[in-house]
């Protein structure tokens, strides 16, 4: 790294990646605190109204109780909101940022109403790598286990963050070059009224029931579309998932206290969280970010609304791998697409496996993701 840039953060050093390192493999008995415990009726609404689904299985109790559950499920992403860590709140490298960049997710049984959620997490990995953003990285890589209450195992996941140096990525970082020097993007009246024809024509399979036999490969699925991201759509994303660094007054203050590399002062001089990149374009601009920006964990939830719309009621979304490719900045439309690419059968199971690409309004590769859901068989 050059010792030329301007300073204003710290920077990775040997002595905090070597004591990372020597965390692999430990499980994390001193957790933090989740946003939620339970997968009740308000928690599972909060988070799908979230990410902008409104899918009856898990917001409407009177749809739900006629479908096989017998009553609303947790919709597969809501997991994000049970578990820090397994969402991008990462220890180690104090001062250092920290963007959620993908995870693995594989799900075992359905989430029922009111199933209580418990999680063994520890650091799988650390990876170096050299990015465009910010130069040298470090991948850092955790495996969570998410158990009910009485114990069995409803989903595993491998989740991962990038850890970067905010002086390097403002300073020479390259991914960005393109998209710094070029306007706003601003939307015209026929712009924003074919983006809300995409919502008014949102297809979901519901109670119909979607059955393998019928499945093609090669097969389309309809197009999922995501914003303008707006900072009031991400703070609607918080009020469902739970920013960990949000806190007020006293709780901001012990939390600081707590951990002194955390806070970043504001144009007041007042120490303030630096999770506010995601409404600050001052500072996400400072981090590297072309702008204020969404949260990674949404775009994961994306994809997997992208799969249970499509295979409805009766199918379930099995597993799912997500990788965020590039910041999301306000003013950003996202469409999601995805094709089937096989169909097959595994321990008398049925199932179709997808590939998904999300793009933003300039083509640019948002994300991409690979799924597999299990269907009924009309036999």
């Amino acid at each position: 790294m050059s010792e030329a840039i301007k300073r204003e953060f710290v920077g990775i050093t040997e002595a905090g990646v070597a004591d990372l390192r020597s965390r692999i493999g430990v499980k994390i008995e001193d957790t933090i605190e989740p946003w939620c415990y339970e997968a009740t009726r308000d928690n599972i609404r909060h988070y799908a109204h979230g990410i902008g689904d409104d899918n009856p299985l898990w917001c409407d109790p009177q749809y739900a109780k006629n479908t096989q559950y017998g009553g609303i499920i947790g919709l597969p992403s809501f997991l994000f909101a049970c578990d820090r860590i397994a969402s991008g709140y990462v220890g180690g490298l104090p001062g250092i940022h920290a963007m959620f960049a993908g995870v693995d997710f594989t799900w075992h049984k359905p989430i029922v109403r009111n199933t209580e959620i418990n999680t063994v997490v520890y650091l799988k990995d650390l990876i170096e790598h050299n990015t465009r953003f910010a130069g040298r990285s470090f991948q850092q890589i955790y495996h969570c286990d998410y158990y009910d209450g009485e114990g069995d195992l409803i989903s595993e996941a491998d989740t991962w963050c990038f850890r970067t140096d905010r002086d390097q990525a403002r300073e020479t970082g390259t991914k960005y070059t393109d998209v710094k020097n070029r306007d706003h993007k601003v939307y015209t009246d026929e712009e924003i009224e074919a983006i809300y024809d995409l919502y008014r024509n949102e297809k979901r399979r519901g109670a119909e029931t979607r059955y393998w036999e019928d499945v093609k490969e090669g097969e389309a699925l309809p197009t999922l579309v995501k914003g303008p991201m707006t900072i009031t759509g991400f703070i609607a994303y918080t009020q469902g998932w739970g920013g960990l660094y949000i806190r007020a007054n006293k709780l901001a203050s012990d939390m600081y206290d707590q951990h002194p590399g955390l806070a970043i002062k504001n144009r007041f001089g007042v120490p303030d969280c630096p999770e506010r990149v995601h409404w600050d374009e001052a500072l996400a601009l400072k981090v590297g970010a072309p702008g204020a920006y969404d949260y990674g964990p949404e775009r994961c939830s994306w994809m997997s609304q992208l799969i249970t719309d499509w295979i409805g009621d009766d199918g379930m979304l099995y597993k799912l791998k997500s990788e965020v490719r590039r910041h999301n900045p306000e003013g950003d439309t996202v469409y999601l697409n995805g094709e089937v690419m096989r169909k097959f059968q595994e321990d008398n199971k049925n199932y179709v496996e997808f590939s998904i690409i999300a793009t933003n309004q300039d083509d640019e590769l948002s994300a991409r993701g690979y799924a597999i859901a299990e269907l009924p068989g009309k036999s």
